[in-house]
């Protein structure tokens, strides 16, 4: 892996650049720089044709200044010990850009779950939550669904720590189902966040989303949900894509008939009426918006000048390396920073957390109302702090972020 490439480096130097336009104490920003703890397991777990297989995981914890960490856990087969730690990292940003009073957590296995059946899956995330059941809990660290977990991984890790107390812990976990304590809008939230923020965006540029166009990179959930929203808004989505390949069509495609034909075929590709195209060039296409809703780094010093969207809404962890960044602002393409853009999971796991502490649950209005409120606030910050600096809004959201973990930590102190 390059250096660009590489997730835990590029969130040091975007911590680095946001420290330095701050003018951030050394002692704080050598703190910031490192997560407070990684715990690396081996998984031991039965296949169902009787072998054992040993599957690595991790779950880190980046900063507590703020409150208990907060993040996904995912399953996948290029999931590593530094990626862990830079997405718990972005945690602890957006948690602060949100104004939650949590610090970032993540956590990950290796495995490939696409070759895995139900029972397998289960045992794993069984072994996986017994390994960190003494790090979790809802006053230390909360997990959540990320890449290739979902809602019944959450039941699972509930259940699995729930037996471990001998009484049941609805509030360990967030993106539950919702009969056992999960909240209502929580599938939609975090593409839900990012459409606020790109309508948000329009109105900055004077872009009117009924004569906009759109191309979604990654049709997973948050890929999805992102594109029937932006068609909801009046925007036309001409392209989506998926791990095998991607698909255009100037005249607009049907997000949900491309979900039909997904979950029918396993992949948007074939799509009737609609041209090939693949996943390096759906990021070239000359349309309004474009939202990054797949892995870490698919935006970069190499491939960035073929980038021509107006608005790109990062709805991914990480799509963009700094590198790019700053080709990007350079050509005055607005970029909507994935800890801002995806914030709607984490906010709408904060309403989750909530309601399990109190013992009830909102209506799906007000969570979308609430949700709505506070992307919205953010975003107004995140520009003002950029058009007040002269600066990106990736650097804006950080300065944001790391001034409210920083104060936090100062006005806590250091123990002993």
């Amino acid at each position: 892996m390059g250096q660009e490439a590489n997730p835990r480096l590029m969130a040091v130097k975007q911590l680095d650049a946001a420290a330095e336009v701050l003018g951030l104490d050394s002692n704080m920003h050598a703190l910031l720089r490192e997560p407070v703890m990684v715990m690396k397991v081996s998984i031991a777990v039965r296949m169902d044709d009787g072998r054992v297989r040993v599957f690595k995981g991790w779950r880190s914890q980046h900063n507590r200044f703020r409150g208990p960490t907060k993040g996904g856990i995912r399953y996948h087969p290029d999931t590593n010990e530094d990626e862990v730690i830079a997405l718990s990292m972005w945690m602890t940003w957006k948690c602060a850009v949100m104004n939650l009073p949590y610090g970032g957590g993540k956590g990950g296995i290796r495995c490939n779950p696409k070759d895995m059946s139900i029972g397998e899956l289960e045992r794993m995330t069984r072994r996986y939550t017994f390994a960190i059941s003494p790090i979790i809990g809802p006053d230390k660290d909360i997990p959540a669904p990320d890449v290739y977990t979902n809602p019944q991984t959450m039941a699972w890790i509930m259940d699995t720590y729930s037996i471990l107390r001998g009484y049941t812990v609805p509030g360990v976990v967030t993106g539950k189902p919702v009969h056992l304590g999960g909240s209502l809008g929580r599938n939609e939230a975090t593409a839900r966040g990012c459409v606020f923020t790109i309508r948000e965006a329009c109105k900055v540029l004077g872009i009117d989303p009924q004569k906009a166009t759109a191309a979604v990179q990654g049709y997973g959930n948050a890929g999805y949900v992102s594109a029937y929203l932006l068609d909801e808004l009046g925007v036309k989505v001409v392209a989506v894509s998926d791990s095998k390949g991607g698909i255009m069509n100037r005249d607009g495609l049907s997000p949900h008939e491309v979900f039909k034909h997904k979950r029918g075929t396993r992949s948007v590709v074939d799509f009737p009426g609609a041209k090939a195209i693949s996943n390096e060039d759906i990021l070239a296409l000359d349309v309004d918006i474009l939202v990054p809703a797949a892995l870490e780094n698919v935006i970069t010093s190499s491939n960035v000048d073929s980038v021509s969207a107006r608005i790109v809404g990062e709805a991914a962890n990480g799509p963009t390396t700094p590198e790019a960044d700053k080709v990007l602002y350079s050509k005055g393409i607005f970029v909507v920073p994935d800890i801002l853009a995806n914030a709607g999971g984490v906010t709408v796991s904060y309403f989750e957390w909530v309601q399990d502490i109190y013992h009830f649950q909102w209506d799906e209005e007000r969570v979308n109302h609430e949700l709505e409120k506070m992307i919205v606030k953010s975003f107004n910050e995140v520009h003002a702090m950029a058009n007040e600096r002269k600066v990106d809004n990736r650097t804006a959201a950080y300065l944001l972020a790391v001034d409210r973990v920083a104060r936090a930590g100062f006005e806590r102190g250091l123990f002993p």
